[in-house]
């Protein structure tokens, strides 16, 4: 009796493709019945131009309940449904229907935005009060690095979306806090803020979702604290944010293919407690400590003034239904 492995691979660790996304994977060699399967399954890679994302949710933070909702279609900001509780240096992340965001402020609690009605709900808490951390995630897991949970952690959790079920995710390399990250499809790029000595660091872990493995990423161009991070299906933007002892405007650039990394394109003003969301085309950096949004272009590297927020922002987060890699 003949068998058949998915991408005519025989390997203890069934592979899945993935997509939707346009720069999706299904590595192998793989049969029309497969490949069907798949499709129907909703994550067989697709070629051509997907739809763009059209909005992103910026809770401001500052200890406020305040969010905003940017348009990327005309770049338009208005102020949107407030969160239930107030939010200080928290992290989100999300699908294209959903953003989830922590807190932080000390707490274990999480909203789940709606994108479709602008409706906040609860969402399933953390598995610690926490804040300081980051998270990055694909359409099925978000990782979420719990930060700060009264000393620097190692713990991160891992948010199912299906039910809205938490449970542990694979530890950073080091405990750590004031994080950032943002990823792919397959994996998510974590900087690590400080160390548990209160040292800032250059180290990046990649956490590769399938699997839930955690290894050593490469490193930024420079020690930093207190970041922000969004990018497409192809490389991540980081904004620095807290250099040494002064607010920066240097950003990084990281190609998930290869690893690489190397300075991109400058912030218009130096900022740090920023947050970043975006779509395959454009990310939006809040710079934190004021007013100020830039709007940076993957394709070209450009940075631009974008609208600014309705209130003063500063440790907040923010989550699109228009990420490359995240979102269809």
């Amino acid at each position: 009796m003949s068998r058949t492995y998915q991408g005519s691979i025989i390997t203890k660790s069934p592979i899945t493709p993935a997509g939707p996304y346009q720069c999706g994977a299904a590595s192998g060699v793989w049969t029309i019945d497969q490949m069907v399967g798949w499709q129907k399954a909703g994550l067989w890679p697709t070629a051509g131009n997907l739809a763009v994302g059209t909005k992103a949710i910026f809770a401001l933070g500052n200890c406020s309940t305040v969010t905003n909702k940017y348009t990327f279609s005309g770049c338009v900001s208005n102020t949107t449904t407030s969160l239930s509780a107030n939010m200080f240096v928290g992290s989100a992340v999300g699908t294209s229907t959903i953003g989830i965001f922590a807190l932080g402020n000390s707490t274990s609690t999480r909203n789940k935005y709606t994108y479709s009605g602008c409706a906040v709900s609860s969402a399933t808490s953390a598995t610690a009060m926490a804040y300081q951390g980051a998270a990055a995630g694909n359409s099925i897991v978000g990782i979420f690095a719990l930060g700060n949970t009264g000393s620097a952690s190692s713990t991160r959790d891992k948010y199912t979306y299906s039910g809205c079920v938490v449970s542990s995710g694979t530890a950073a390399s080091t405990a750590s806090y004031q994080e950032s990250a943002t990823g792919n499809s397959t994996k998510g790029i974590f900087a690590l803020g400080r160390n548990s000595s209160g040292s800032q660091v250059c180290s990046r872990d990649k956490y590769t979702y399938s699997g839930d493995v955690n290894t050593t990423a490469t490193a930024a161009s420079s020690a930093s604290s207190l970041g922000s991070a969004v990018g497409n299906c192809i490389k991540g933007i980081f904004a620095l944010g807290y250099i040494g002892a002064c607010n920066s405007n240097i950003r990084n650039k990281y190609t998930y293919s290869g690893d690489t990394n190397v300075l991109a394109t400058s912030a218009s003003h130096t900022g740090r407690s920023g947050s970043a969301a975006g779509n395959s085309t454009i990310g939006i950096f809040a710079s934190g400590l004021s007013l100020y949004r830039d709007k940076y272009t993957y394709s070209c590297c450009s940075n631009v003034s974008a609208t600014s927020s309705s209130a003063c922002s500063t440790g907040g987060a923010a989550a699109s239904n228009g990420t490359t890699g995240v979102n269809v």
